[in-house]
């Protein structure tokens, strides 16, 4: 038999109130994770309980969502790992000379960069290959850029490819620490890394403007820095 007219009105009521509860739960959700990006930034022992303040849900609530600790630092870092591959990506370094692409990766590089290192210390407990996710986010696109780079002539080859990889981002990882000390503002460090990081990686030229490539054969065919 045909639900009455009532039965239809009970009906929609109840799938309202699903959709509802759903919300509820995919703002809680998003709220918790947030907040405990934010928090293992902070502090990467930050408590359960601590995460729940911060993100204004109860106890009850984080646990329903994430049943251990280990299940909401595996989202987070999935969360983490997904927002800053966009970010990176959004600057298209696979596009454009090489050159160019290096100065668009390296300013919101150093900053994804910052955020990996101090989630990486937080989430120390999952399994490798998650930390190999956090690890290698800005890592591979810098190896990337610099063999396409080379490959171009932009990039030197008189010293190892992996060489050059290690000054960016040893470069990126002391810009952070320069920030966090307060001898570097946020302002300053596009143009510090670019000024400082070109000079350092761009192909050599002698007098006749062409590059010494005695040392191309064995500069080229090395490994990626670890």
């Amino acid at each position: 038999m045909p639900p009455t007219g009532s039965g239809k009105r009970a009906v929609a009521a109840d799938r309202l109130s699903d959709r509802r509860r759903r919300a509820d739960a995919e703002r809680s959700i998003a709220a918790i994770i947030d907040a405990a990006f934010d928090c293992l930034c902070e502090d990467s022992d930050v408590s359960m309980s601590a995460i729940a303040r911060a993100a204004g849900v109860g106890r009850v609530t984080l646990y329903t969502h994430f049943p251990t600790r280990e299940a909401l630092l595996a989202e987070v870092v999935r969360r983490a790992v997904e927002q800053a591959a966009a970010a990176l990506d959004a600057e298209a370094p696979d596009e454009g000379p090489a050159r160019e692409a290096l100065v668009r990766l390296v300013r919101p590089g150093w900053r994804v960069l910052d955020r990996c290192r101090r989630l990486a210390a937080a989430a120390r407990d999952l399994p490798p290959e998650r930390l190999h996710d956090v690890h290698n986010l800005v890592l591979d696109r810098v190896e990337r850029l610099v063999a396409r780079g080379q490959d171009e002539g932009a990039f030197r080859i008189d010293v190892p490819r992996a060489w050059l990889v290690t000054t960016i981002y040893s470069l990126m990882h002391a810009v952070v620490q320069e920030v966090d000390a307060g001898r570097l503002s946020h302002g300053e460090v596009g143009v510090v890394l670019e000024t400082t990081l070109l000079p350092a990686i761009e192909r050599p030229t002698t007098g006749s403007g062409r590059e010494e490539d005695r040392n191309e054969t064995g500069a080229n065919g090395q490994g990626a820095a670890g």
